[in-house]
């Protein structure tokens, strides 16, 4: 199952969104490919006994363009990632919530990818368009059994980081 987490109308916060609709794309047999703009407050329902890869925009100060690779299960997702929601309750809260419930999903991955521009509008930011072809090709090969990204980015966000990379 791959999510799509985002606003189109809030410039760069719709890159998940513009993701997963490439993500449409391609013939990836056995995928479940979800839109969500809501708060996600019913993710943990949706994504029981699955594995997951979550897609959503993040402002930690790195680079514009950059992409984290983070395990959730590995570890709680770093407090310097704030990734953007027009709703109180975002992508980190719903999955740290679902830790403490016993609800995360047998795998989940998150691609976080720094924005720049979260202003009204549907367009995305030149550095962050230049990202959604990596992750559409890094999130593909994940789901196909290929390998997994896991390249490091000097720039990137430190604690916990070390699949981020700028493009």
């Amino acid at each position: 199952m791959v999510i799509g987490i985002g606003n189109e109308y809030r410039s760069d916060d719709g890159v998940g969104l513009r993701v997963l609709r490439a993500l449409k794309q391609k013939a990836l047999a056995g995928t479940v490919l979800i839109e969500c703009t809501n708060e996600g407050i019913d993710l943990p329902e949706t994504w029981k006994a699955a594995s997951v890869i979550v897609i959503d925009a993040v402002s930690s100060g790195a680079q514009p363009g950059t992409i984290c690779r983070l395990d959730a299960l590995a570890q709680p997702i770093p407090a310097e990632l704030s990734f953007q929601s027009t709703h109180s309750f975002g992508i980190t809260e719903m999955i740290e919530l679902a830790r403490i419930l016993g609800q995360l999903p047998a795998r989940l991955i998150v691609y976080a990818i720094e924005g720049k521009d979260f202003s009204m509008g549907t367009a995305l930011s030149t550095e962050v368009e230049s990202s959604v072809q990596q992750v559409v090709a890094q999130v593909t090969s994940e789901i196909q059994g290929g390998h997994q990204y896991r390249s490091t980015a000097a720039n990137g966000p430190s604690s916990g980081m070390s699949a981020c990379s700028t493009t």
